[in-house]
């Protein structure tokens, strides 16, 4: 080899260098777009979300609604969501009215969107998080309808075996106004005094007439083995006469079939 074929190392590297960007400029403009950009942007960082929920809830858009403006890329299926809800195996008990897949992590219910991101910062072993019902004050629970009310509720972590423990705890703000002297009484004795076992009580949360959505805070679902909670019941049955004001206290018969909560029955017990 002579003298003038001998190219210094740094002169080696910087031709690499050239030929590299010479050769990437010449390709077709799909196959430079394959190339991993160095600039991230809110496309590349959406965490991608899949929710089910009752086509006609309220709540539940405006869940998905808060999900966006936290920087998620949600996609929505109006299909009810017991049926994924059973399928990825959570107990009836921690139901919502909407149910999410992120990043493999079941999450159920009104949870805020600063609880997915640290679930999907921390990584837990476990199927994901719930907010069982649906406590006024969480995402989507918390518009002008319900007059500042804030209630303390746990976002709980459930493990695949069902059991659960509080993954943030979220402490209440405005409370109702308290009862005034010779006003009735919180829980009063149901109408007529009742004897039907399988009525269970409530309190009025939101009644939609135009789409027969009764959302109630209810006591225990006996009938149905279902602890105390805030969910969305459909209404089938005429309610001429019945002044359903958030507030109201009801006694009701609660049923479920393949399309979710069902309240027959309703009884206005008390305001």
């Amino acid at each position: 080899m002579t003298p003038a074929t001998v190219i210094p190392a740094a002169r080696r590297a910087w031709l690499r260098r050239a030929l590299s960007a010479t050769a990437f400029a010449a390709l077709p403009a799909w196959a430079q777009s394959t190339r991993p950009s160095t600039i991230a942007g809110p496309a590349q960082d959406a965490v991608a979300v899949e929710v089910w929920k009752d086509p006609n809830c309220g709540c539940c858009t405006e869940w998905v609604e808060h999900l966006r403006k936290a920087g998620f890329r949600v996609s929505v299926h109006d299909s009810g969501n017991a049926a994924v809800r059973q399928r990825l195996g959570l107990p009836a008990a921690l139901g919502s009215c909407h149910t999410a897949l992120v990043a493999g992590y079941l999450v159920e219910g009104h949870v805020p969107a600063a609880d997915v991101r640290r679930l999907l910062r921390e990584k837990p072993q476990a199927l994901g998080l719930a907010v069982p019902g649906m406590p006024v004050g969480s995402p989507g629970m918390d518009g002008a309808l319900y007059g500042g009310r804030r209630d303390a509720y746990d976002v709980l972590l459930v493990a695949r075996d069902g059991s659960t423990s509080v993954f943030t705890h979220h402490a209440g703000g405005e409370a109702p106004a308290p009862a005034q002297p010779g006003a009735a009484a919180q829980n009063p004795a149901p109408a007529g005094g009742g004897g039907d076992t399988a009525l269970s009580e409530g309190e009025v949360v939101r009644w939609d007439a135009a789409a027969g959505r009764l959302t109630l805070r209810h006591g225990e679902l006996k009938n149905l083995g279902m602890a105390p909670m805030t969910m969305v019941f459909r209404v089938r049955e005429a309610t001429d006469g019945l002044q359903l004001a958030p507030g109201t206290r009801v006694r009701f018969l609660a049923e479920q079939d393949r399309s979710g909560l069902v309240a027959r029955r309703i009884e206005v017990v008390g305001p």
